[in-house]
């Protein structure tokens, strides 16, 4: 819930406009006037900076190619899909699976699902909402399995964990439920810009996954997008700013293995030199 609340603080829109709301209010004192007028410029040249600059790319480049898409092995005994590309709410106002821009998190699992029948799929993800945590019909599961319906997968066939409230939990509460073996090999499938995050908490847990990246914000060899349009530049700032606010908090609480974790290759010959 705190995570939840300081987000709403800190996200770009909100953080450029509580503080040109500040700049506005310390114009019209007598003593902080100057202070007010310095806040307002520093909020227009932010504005400007998104608008007119690829930052959203640069922040969220050396979060998608940390974790390259891998050789896939002849076999495969699970895969999991993190939640976050559905809108329950709407699923359930609508009465039909309602996916957002994380959407390629479905497609993904369900070509991993097809390409290894015999693999135990799991999908994890509960409500991460603040409010109606417990309604069983705010929880991601359901308009997954109806998301998956559509693209011909057979719903029944996946196991759903729908307690978790973050990624932490997601693979805590994953493990839990399916249990997974010494030597087993498991695929992770989730948002690019989402893996490394994702990759530190289950090697955190013990649990050993192959990261299988889908859903690029990002263009193929790094080069960005440049736009003049500030409403999409600045959504597509605010998922990589809280993903690097996520390595750091994570780390901090003793959830991710490294700060900023990375292939397995990496991670051996860090420690081999160390």
């Amino acid at each position: 819930m705190l995570s939840k609340l300081l987000w709403l603080l800190v996200s770009p829109g909100n953080l450029l406009v509580l503080i040109l709301t500040a700049g506005t209010a310390l114009l019209f004192t007598r003593r902080l006037a100057h202070w007010g007028r310095r806040l307002v410029v520093a909020v227009t040249v932010g504005f400007v900076v998104v608008m007119v600059t690829p930052i959203a790319s640069w922040v969220a480049l050396p979060l998608e190619e940390r974790f390259p898409r891998p050789e896939l092995p002849e076999r495969v005994d699970g895969i999991i899909m993190l939640g976050g590309a559905v809108n329950p709410p709407i699923t359930r106002d609508r009465g039909e699976p309602s996916v957002n821009d994380a959407a390629e998190r479905i497609l993904g699992f369900a070509e991993l699902i097809r390409r290894y029948p015999q693999a135990h799929a799991v999908f994890t993800g509960g409500s991460g909402r603040l409010a109606g945590q417990d309604a069983l019909e705010l929880r991601e599961d359901l308009a997954v399995r109806g998301a998956l319906r559509q693209v011909g997968i057979d719903p029944d066939s996946v196991t759903y964990e729908n307690e978790s409230r973050n990624t932490w939990e997601n693979a805590l509460y994953s493990q839990r439920l399916v249990k997974p073996k010494p030597g087993e090999t498991w695929v992770l499938v989730t948002s690019a810009m989402h893996m490394p995050r994702s990759v530190g908490i289950f090697r955190q847990v013990g649990w050993e996954v192959i990261p299988y990246p889908v859903d690029y914000r990002t263009r193929f060899g790094g080069r960005p997008f440049v736009r003049f349009e500030f409403d999409k530049q600045i959504d597509a700032l605010q998922d990589p700013i809280r993903e690097w606010i996520g390595l750091v908090a994570y780390r901090l609480m003793g959830r991710t293995d490294a700060l900023f974790p990375g292939p397995a290759h990496d991670r051996t010959a860090a420690q081999a030199g160390s």
